[in-house]
């Protein structure tokens, strides 16, 4: 059985990455990574995909002065050339237009670090910690135009916990995503996670989860 072949876009150290590398290199896991492309050639997840073996290339938006066009044209026109089938985004620091958006759709994947559609944009952690929820976590979901919009595929929730800062937040959030982006991308490889308008469905059996409180009882 072929597998879905992946193109992971990255702007700089690549830890989500390496977690799409770890899974991939399992013999029973239903992707393999194409092509590991960056916007920055010092990006340390440059280092991480050849060390794996993986093809890597650069796209730089510098040698594109004020034509965000053509910059989207030579990406798309590297991963087509690699054979890619889902585009991964992964720390990629660049908002996509809407022609790039519209030629990978429901093709093209990113991983926020909140529970969408709480806590678009930048700052995550700070904001839910200054807003006071007790879950916080992270979002795979398919991308869409408008920033951090799209039908959500996989979520993981993280409890917030007393003495929590923004950095030890953002550390356990972190280990989550190393978890959800994997096994957000075996669902969709394995055909079990489609598209219904605004929806994602996801097909076959799924064991019943508990309610979790916090604080607890």
């Amino acid at each position: 059985m072929s597998k879905l072949k992946l193109g992971v876009l990255i702007s700089g150290r690549g830890s989500n990455l390496q977690a799409l590398i770890d899974a991939c290199a399992a013999p029973d896991f239903p992707a393999e990574i194409a092509l590991v492309l960056s916007n920055k050639a010092d990006a340390f997840g440059l280092e991480r995909a050849s060390a794996a073996g993986i093809a890597t290339a650069v796209v730089s938006h510098r040698d594109y002065p004020g034509d965000k066009p053509a910059f989207e044209a030579a990406m798309d026109a590297r991963l087509r050339q690699a054979g890619v089938e889902l585009v991964c985004l992964a720390g990629f620091m660049r908002l996509l237009s809407p022609w790039f958006v519209g030629r990978w759709q429901d093709a093209l994947i990113n991983i926020h670090p909140s529970l969408l559609p709480s806590f678009k944009g930048l700052d995550t952690h700070e904001r839910a910690l200054a807003t006071g929820v007790r879950f916080h976590g992270c979002t795979v979901h398919h991308v869409r135009p408008a920033m951090d919009d799209g039908p959500i595929i996989a979520q993981a929730a993280v409890p917030v916990l007393p003495g929590d800062d923004a950095h030890r937040l953002a550390d356990r959030v972190l280990e989550a995503e190393h978890k959800l982006y994997p096994h957000a991308v075996r669902l969709i490889a394995e055909g079990r996670a489609r598209v219904d308008g605004d929806l994602v469905r996801i097909d076959g059996p799924l064991p019943e989860l508990a309610t979790v409180l916090n604080p607890p009882l």
